[in-house]
């Protein structure tokens, strides 16, 4: 069973989120806050699988709530919630530790299947919909960043990183590189363990931070 705590300052969005996931045979809601301060003290008591995370809140915010339970509880995955697509909010949650995020005008399947990937350890979203969104707030700050992380890869599984940010899957990245698909997703995997990061939209996030993928 996932269980899932859901955080928004809107009680009838979420009334509504409760009402789909319900209807998921392996989602639990096990709990709601209404602000950040509160989502962190249910998170470690409930010990949630994912926290659905509205970003724009009274008091602590989502992205401050993000970074205190991705430290403290970094088996509890963070889905952010934002109505737009290009929020500065989002941005700031995912440099953090967001496992992705999703609009809330997705569909009830849609959301459903958002909750199983993130508790899976998968990248939420699309790849290209996360680089476009890493993208827009990139540009913002054009100067990259070395970071000694990526000192720690061979030049295979730098070459790996750089296929993962440009958003391609492990079978896409298998088709490039030419090896099983198999091979790929372990090449993947070893390469997250290296550099630390959670899941594959924090190693877009740090490609692109470091200039590893540059912007068109």
């Amino acid at each position: 069973m996932i269980r899932v705590l859901l955080v928004d300052d809107d009680s009838l969005l979420r009334a509504g989120v409760r009402v789909v996931l319900g209807t998921a045979g392996d989602i639990e809601v096990v709990g709601e806050a209404a602000d950040g301060l509160r989502a962190v003290d249910l998170a470690h008591s409930l010990s949630p699988d994912v926290v659905l995370m509205d970003v724009r809140m009274p008091g602590i915010d989502g992205v401050e709530a993000t970074r205190r339970l991705v430290a403290s509880q970094p088996g509890t995955k963070v889905l952010v919630l934002t109505t737009f697509r290009h929020d500065e909010y989002v941005w700031g949650a995912l440099r953090v530790g967001a496992s992705g995020f999703l609009l809330k005008r997705a569909s009830p399947e849609r959301l459903i299947d958002a909750v199983r990937i993130v508790a899976a350890g998968e990248t939420l979203l699309d790849p290209a919909v996360t680089r476009d969104l890493v993208e827009h707030f990139v540009r913002r700050s054009p100067t990259s960043t070395p970071d000694p992380r990526l000192d720690r890869l061979t030049d295979r599984e730098t070459q790996v990183l750089r296929l993962v940010a440009e958003g391609l899957s492990n079978a896409e990245i298998a088709g490039v590189l030419v090896i099983a698909e198999s091979t790929a997703k372990t090449h993947v995997k070893r390469v997250l363990a290296k550099i630390g990061v959670r899941d594959r939209t924090q190693a877009v996030v740090l490609a692109y931070r470091c200039g590893l993928v540059g912007l068109d």
